[in-house]
């Protein structure tokens, strides 16, 4: 197999219990309502704005061996720019207050996992954090069309309430291709062996972020 059918063969049974989580099954059936999004949407803007400084950081502490690697993460930091922005409009359209949110802490969840990906780049093999990359992103095409077409049917929300979930879900069929691309490229075992660990830790922590989220909306009911 390729570096990249490895690590989709591996992490299989990650992928299918992150799609069983509650709230996901929640959010593709259209039982979420508009409190749960504008929690889900305030952690997203929590990850995804460290998302261009740990590209950044990656890129930077890349081993000799994956220099190769420098342009595509270019790629990725000029794509990725000003994402967040995109998530504090939508909770502006979906009427949260995004002001509060962007001064807010993110929860335990959303903190960790953000966390370990940092832990990846600055301690451990940076090609891990390209787990983060993968999970987020597969879990984007997968995903967010059919989910904002869901919570969208059921609230009422305009489509100004769902250009992060729409335009995410679209921009990343792309970004797959190119990150197969990537992964194929590496040709040694250890740097393969730490994508596929961090990339099962990542399920688990992403996981976490919406547990959390579906904890604290029936704490506050």
């Amino acid at each position: 197999m390729t570096p990249y059918q490895t690590l989709v063969a591996a992490t299989a049974q990650d992928r299918e219990d992150l799609t069983r989580i509650p709230l996901i099954v929640d959010a593709l059936q259209g039982q979420i309502d508009r409190e749960r999004y504008l929690r889900f949407l305030g952690q997203a803007y929590h990850h995804v704005r460290q998302t261009v400084p740990l590209l950044t950081a990656c890129r930077d502490r890349l081993p000799p061996h994956l220099a190769w690697m420098k342009p595509a993460f270019a790629e990725y930091i000029e794509e990725e720019q000003g994402h967040e922005t995109w998530i504090l409009d939508d909770i502006r359209a979906a009427g949260g207050d995004a002001e509060a949110v962007r001064q807010s802490l993110p929860d335990h969840a959303a903190e960790v996992m953000v966390a370990y990906a940092w832990d990846q780049i600055q301690r451990g093999n940076p090609v891990g954090f390209l787990g983060m990359v993968y999970v987020l992103e597969g879990t984007s095409v997968a995903l967010a069309l059919r989910a904002a077409d869901q919570i969208q049917r059921v609230t009422g929300l305009p489509d100004a309430a769902f250009t992060y979930l729409r335009s995410h879900g679209t921009l990343d069929v792309e970004h797959t291709d190119h990150f197969s691309t990537l992964v194929d490229g590496l040709d040694g075992e250890p740097d393969v062996a730490a994508l596929v660990h961090a990339a099962k830790r990542f399920f688990r922590l992403y996981g976490d972020v919406f547990r959390d989220i579906r904890r604290a909306a029936t704490e506050a009911a």
